[in-house]
């Protein structure tokens, strides 16, 4: 009886072993995988923080039929112009899209939108399906999620 059951306390260790072995780099690569999930949703929250702007104003110039949105960037992480959205109305507007044209601090080859620099977007009546026109309600949305709002005034000739 002595060799048997040492025998089976062997079988039954070499078990746990195996069963150890295999079993800790599941959870470790579990671990991992929830860590850095963590990790990436402090650093979009860090990042909405300090993503700060404000539409200054919306002005839709009846004699050219042009809407034109200026914004400043507050914050103090830069943005890309070209993946802001806009709202005008209800319809949406790809900013970096064909529908509209952006230029930061009147410079039309940048999409990188610094702190301080005001981004500009020019889009045309022929462009939407909305009815612009005074009153009208604009939103700009950046990547981030972070959105500023404004009513569009007219202006003429």
């Amino acid at each position: 009886m002595g060799v048997s059951v040492s025998a089976s306390t062997a079988i039954i260790v070499a078990g746990l072993f195996f069963a150890f072995t295999t079993f800790y780099p599941v959870a470790a690569n579990g671990l991992d995988r929830v860590s850095d999930a963590t990790h990436g949703v402090n650093e979009r929250a860090l990042e909405r923080q300090n993503t700060d702007f404000s539409v200054t104003n919306a002005t839709f110039d009846t004699s050219t039929d042009t809407l034109t949105l200026n914004a400043t960037n507050e914050g103090s992480v830069g943005l890309v112009a070209g993946d802001a959205t806009l709202v005008v109305g209800n319809e949406y507007v790809d900013v970096g899209g064909a529908n509209a044209s952006t230029t930061v601090d009147g410079d039309g080859d940048t999409a990188l939108w610094l702190g301080d620099e005001t981004l500009s977007v020019t889009v045309e009546q022929t462009d939407t399906a909305t009815e612009i026109g005074d009153g009208t309600r604009v939103v700009l949305v950046v990547e981030s999620g972070v959105r500023d709002a404004a009513t569009v005034t007219e202006v003429g000739a």
